[in-house]
């Protein structure tokens, strides 16, 4: 029988959801015999593939990057699942949202260096007006709160779904913080 297909996506965050899912610890090699990671940054796969089971996003929806890039994965995902503070309510990426793009900008580069001001304009993508959570521009079929969240809600998730049980709602005092 095939296995179901996980992938792991980070747009703008910090990579603590993704240190917490690693935090699943030696369940890891239980969920191996299980499931095949078909994409994530914690796996050399350069092209995010079709037919995704299951993908966890962490981050929110700052940059026309990501955009395009949450727009695509759920297009290919049949469960998405936002992973985390940031992926749920915009969190920590969405402080700038109150003085916009250019100023962050400016801050950012202009304002705290002292070599070499400058907005780069290639290397970086173009920032949105605001930052959004991924709810807010596709469609999530369950929330994963925490910042990061705890390590058994992301397993306990996982299991209920490929146990084909539906994960309840979290509550933080359900598995501890």
């Amino acid at each position: 029988m095939k296995k179901p297909k996980l992938a792991t996506i980070w747009l703008d965050g910090c990579s603590g959801c993704h240190m917490s899912f690693l935090d699943i610890d030696d369940r890891i090699i239980e969920l191996a015999g299980r499931i095949d990671i078909v994409y994530s940054p914690i796996v050399d796969t350069k092209v995010f593939p079709e037919d995704v089971d299951i993908t966890l996003v962490e981050g929110s929806v700052s940059n026309e990057e990501d955009l395009h890039k949450i727009k695509m994965v759920r297009s290919r995902t049949k469960i998405l699942i936002a992973l985390g503070d940031c992926a749920v309510t915009d969190n920590i990426p969405s402080m700038r949202n109150p003085y916009g793009p250019e100023a962050t900008l400016r801050r950012a580069y202009i304002e705290n260096t002292a070599k070499k001001p400058k907005i780069p304009n290639e290397v970086i993508p173009k920032l949105l007006d605001i930052v959004r959570p991924v709810n807010k521009v596709v469609k999530v079929d369950y929330h994963i709160p925490g910042c990061p969240p705890p390590a058994n809600a992301i397993y306990d998730v996982i299991t209920e779904l490929l146990d084909n049980k539906t994960p309840e709602p979290i509550k933080m005092t359900r598995f501890g913080k």
